[in-house]
């Protein structure tokens, strides 16, 4: 397509003067294909990349001018608010999201209740404290930021401003600095139309549930009322931080509880010429940050991906995924080196999946692994956390350590009642923390902790993964999903229908019928049977479609619980 097909598809997209009427995002899309197209003409990229500039400048106008209400409904979710950039979230949209955070802690005078969930008793106390505010790559980040700034200084509020950051070094700010709270503007790994409001409490975790209801709740009011900030922002009240810096202090100070001596992994690194690190930055915040956070090594053991500044995200949805990790894998089989370790990032950099240049190893093997690794190797005693909807790898482990398993619903937030006694807190969707870091999921403590890994047991992590299969049996986790007839409330009471399952029951699963040992209903139904494998049945929170998660010791198994789960939805009429 030539640049007569630019214009044709900037008349298909754009209305002139009418930015409600114009879909930016789905010409950005088209023009960004094209320029991927032409990725051996150098000359004909940067008439591309001018195009998307010029389709940008329209976005940026948006954002700056529009004064509509957002065209989804303000929601938040288990990782905060996420929409459409310039029509949903916006300068003002996000300066009042920011109003409703504020008349959360007005509101701390009248409500004990939220003083304990939110970590401050006043609001002269969440004034001085402050909130730490950052952004990620997101096209107008900084100028969201500087939104939710300008309302909260106007209102007495020290703001520590952080740039562009990733969530997890958000939240090390937090608690270094004793603030009251953060908002990271980041819709983590959704794509490059999306935009997110990220709101963390004085604990430095994802917000309960209460608390996001409740700033859903005020953002609807202030909305629908057509309110903005009446006051002058105080530029005196911004203290610019290096939320890095304080990532790298907190990792040091909590050393003593999970054993990972940061200074020594990175000089393990640094020294080791047998060692190959490479990071796909995937265009995100990780990208700012990864100089120090694996300093000084020589040579080219550090190679990055990804790593320019780049909103359109190459054209990919940024996200952990085996489709984004073939660069890591293909620049890793080209290594010499014995040690090889690869990770892909997501832009906030709170998810992270790992590969040894031969097998992937997602968070459902790797934060067994972890486990395995702190208890069983560095020595440290204590129980493990992880996601309903993750594999049973770590609940085989905790039986043989004679330890506890905490296994909630799905989110990060859900691992507050454990999250000071488990070693590790993990989620299959590629997240992670440990004991004695930050609350929230964080790439950057699960790349040390492969490092540490690699390192002191002198392998790669496939090898390691290995022996502990041997040892404790192999775990096969995939996941999938189907549309159904119904959403919301409806499709949850057509769920109820699995409850009939018990333990004792049997469930026919391919050609054989197997005994049902355990009944999960914390999210979904979630059937443990007999030889170990299980099928769990959710609902999507915004759509009509039911995901299913399985996990048997083979592919074949695999499809059997899939085609049964399947099944189940059939008998109660949902599809």
């Amino acid at each position: 397509m030539g640049f007569d097909g630019a214009r044709d598809l900037i008349r298909e997209y754009v209305v002139e003067d009418d930015h409600g009427g114009s879909d930016y995002f789905s010409l950005i899309k088209m023009l960004v294909s094209q320029r991927n197209l032409a990725q051996q003409d150098a000359a004909n990229r940067r008439e591309w990349n001018k195009e998307i500039d010029a389709a940008y400048a329209l976005v940026h106008d948006e954002l700056q001018s529009n004064q509509r209400e957002p065209v989804t409904p303000v929601s938040f979710g288990t990782s905060g608010w996420r929409g459409i950039l310039g029509k949903d979230l916006f300068v003002k949209s996000v300066g009042q999201v920011t109003l409703a955070v504020v008349a959360l802690y007005d509101e701390l005078q009248d409500n004990a209740d939220l003083a304990g969930e939110l970590g401050v008793a006043s609001l002269a106390e969440a004034r001085a404290r402050g909130g730490v505010v950052g952004h990620d790559n997101r096209f107008g980040g900084e100028l969201l930021a500087r939104a939710a700034t300008d309302v909260l200084t106007a209102n007495g509020f020290i703001v520590h401003y952080a740039g562009e950051a990733t969530t997890g070094t958000l939240s090390a700010t937090v608690l270094q600095l004793g603030a009251a709270f953060s908002i990271n503007l980041t819709p983590s790994h959704n794509p490059l139309e999306y935009g997110g409001f990220k709101f963390n409490a004085a604990d430095g975790g994802p917000a309960a549930q209460a608390i996001t209801a409740r700033i859903t709740c005020n953002a609807r009011r202030i909305i629908a009322a057509g309110l903005s900030e009446q006051g002058r922002p105080d530029p005196s009240l911004v203290r610019p931080c290096d939320a890095l810096s304080h990532w790298h202090a907190l990792v040091r100070q909590g050393m003593p509880r999970h054993g990972l001596d940061y200074d020594k992994i990175i000089a393990g690194f640094q020294n080791n010429a047998e060692m190959v690190v490479v990071v796909d930055c995937v265009h995100g915040a990780s990208r700012v940050d990864m100089d120090r956070l694996l300093p000084a090594v020589s040579g080219d053991r550090l190679i990055l991906l990804r790593s320019t500044d780049d909103p359109t995200f190459g054209g990919i949805s940024p996200e952990p995924s085996s489709a984004n990790l073939e660069q890591v894998l293909a620049t890793l089989r080209g290594r010499k080196e014995r040690l090889k370790l690869g990770v892909i990032i997501d832009p906030d950099a709170d998810r992270i999946r790992f590969t040894d240049g031969e097998r992937e190893i997602t968070m459902n093997h790797f934060g067994a692994m972890s486990y395995h690794f702190l208890h069983e190797i560095v020595g440290k005693k204590g129980m493990v956390a992880k996601s309903v909807a993750t594999s049973n790898f770590a609940n085989r482990l905790a039986t043989s350590f004679g330890e506890e398993v905490y296994e909630p619903r799905v989110g990060f937030k859900e691992f507050k009642p454990v999250i000071d006694r488990a070693l590790v807190c993990f989620e299959e969707s590629d997240g992670i923390t440990v004991l004695g870091h930050t609350p929230e999921k964080d790439a950057y403590i699960g790349l040390i902790l492969a490092l540490a890994m690699i390192q002191q047991l002198g392998q790669n992590l496939g090898e390691y993964l290995g022996q502990l299969e041997e040892r404790y049996g192999r775990f096969r986790p995939t996941k999938g999903g189907i549309g159904v007839s119904c959403k919301g409330e409806e499709l949850m009471r057509m769920l109820t229908m699995l409850a009939r399952f018990r333990p004792g029951q049997k469930l026919l699963v391919g050609a054989e019928e197997k005994e049902i040992v355990q009944l999960l209903d914390i999210d979904g139904y979630k059937l443990v049977l007999e030889d170990g494998s299980w099928l769990l049945i959710r609902p999507s929170g915004t759509e009509p479609k039911v995901r299913f998660y399985v996990e048997a010791g083979s592919v074949e198994a695999q499809a059997d619980l899939l085609r049964t789960a399947e099944c189940l939805l059939q008998e109660i009429g949902l599809t």
